[in-house]
């Protein structure tokens, strides 16, 4: 038990202090209890919500965070959660309605404050254009790591050495993707189409950016990484941000369904996003990808769906509810079949296992 808290012993602390600063900006706005005591389910919810929908998030930080250093780790864990909660959760909500509505940093602020409801509004009329960005960010993420011929374990198997099989038509996964963006425009107004096409391809393109960036990274430092998202220094730290930042895209425009308070919102989501970080280090630190052979394989077609979902509500209204269900069974799943694996090999076999999740001396999983 002593070990466990070490991993979330920072991440409770803040949620206590998130908690009293609910409850200080609760009763300090409404001076009722009753309001105060709603304010602080509300963040709970919004804790649980952003939790739900992104451990598959926590399992791929894991595979690119252990193969960094540990100066980097230490760095993901610092700046990078200052960027999770500060940049993602606050400021990326002022910067759309900046954006949208034409205002200035300060006018966004108070409008967020002083109007909730046409912040709401400006917020929400922007979810084209982030589910296209998002949407064909993580799509990328995903299909990238079955989308790679030297694969040799295999979780759902006819379909994963398919994809592995494939993976030597090159640019096989963008032309996938570009299909798909195609495909889900046609349902569009021509105003939304242009809007969802161009956001999509700019997500396609910084995935593409960040990933030639890590990889360029890793071999100038004599390192050869370009496997599957493994990275390492600043390509990997990059290459976690954006993946950090797609992730948040459908937690904080989820959050409007339960409030329109931008406060309220970045108190809820910024605790979900300090359990994430601890779900990562304790992932890490504890082996368990390395223990559990097909939890990454679940965390990728989690990811894979969770594109999939982004690029869809741009027509399809998806509730979050859905998207949280289908990442969570998907990793239950995983992890259930990789006990069911041990158990019937052993455990000692699952440490040969690579960041790419390919195995020397495993028996392949039919």
């Amino acid at each position: 038990m002593d070990t466990l808290l070490r991993y979330y012993k920072f991440s409770l602390g803040f949620t206590f202090a998130c908690l009293l600063l609910a409850v200080w900006y609760g009763f300090d706005s409404t001076g009722s209890v009753a309001r105060t005591a709603e304010i602080l389910w509300i963040v709970f919810v919004l804790s649980i919500l952003e939790v739900s929908l992104s451990f598959d998030n926590a399992v791929v930080n894991a595979t690119v965070l252990r193969d960094m250093s540990e100066k980097w780790q230490r760095r993901f864990l610092t700046w990078g959660i200052l960027i999770a909660v500060f940049g993602m959760r606050i400021v990326f909500p002022l910067a759309i309605v900046a954006v949208a509505a034409g205002l200035g940093p300060v006018a966004a602020i108070n409008l967020s404050l002083n109007d909730p409801v046409a912040y709401e509004a400006i917020v929400s009329g922007a979810h084209v254009g982030i589910a296209g960005f998002g949407g064909a960010f993580l799509t990328m993420v995903g299909l990238n790591f079955f989308f790679d011929a030297e694969k040799e374990v295999h979780w759902i198997g006819k379909v994963e050495r398919f994809l592995s099989k494939i993976s030597d038509l090159k640019a096989a996964e963008i032309a996938i993707l570009i299909l798909a963006l195609y495909g889900i425009s046609l349902m569009l107004s021509d105003e939304e189409a242009l809007t969802f096409l161009v956001s999509g391809i700019l997500g396609l393109v910084t995935y593409i950016i960040v990933d030639g960036i890590g990889t360029m990274l890793d071999q100038y430092g004599g390192k050869n990484l370009a496997e599957g998202a493994a990275r390492s220094g600043l390509g990997g730290f990059l290459y976690l941000e954006v993946l950090d930042a797609s992730f948040s895209f459908d937690g904080v425009i989820g959050a409007f369904a339960l409030t329109n308070n931008m406060i309220i919102i970045a108190i809820g989501l910024s605790v979900g996003a300090m359990f994430v970080r601890s779900m990562t280090i304790h992932l890490v630190k504890a082996g368990t990808l390395t223990q559990y052979r097909f939890l990454e394989h679940g965390a990728f077609w989690a990811i894979i769906a969770l594109g999939a979902i982004m690029l869809a509500s741009a027509h399809w209204h998806i509730p979050e509810t859905i998207t949280g269900l289908i990442g969570a069974t998907l990793i239950g799943l995983s992890l259930w079949w990789s006990i069911r694996h041990n158990r019937r090999y052993g455990e000692g076999e699952a440490i040969a296992i690579s960041p790419t999740g390919s195995a020397s001396d495993l028996p392949a999983e039919r």
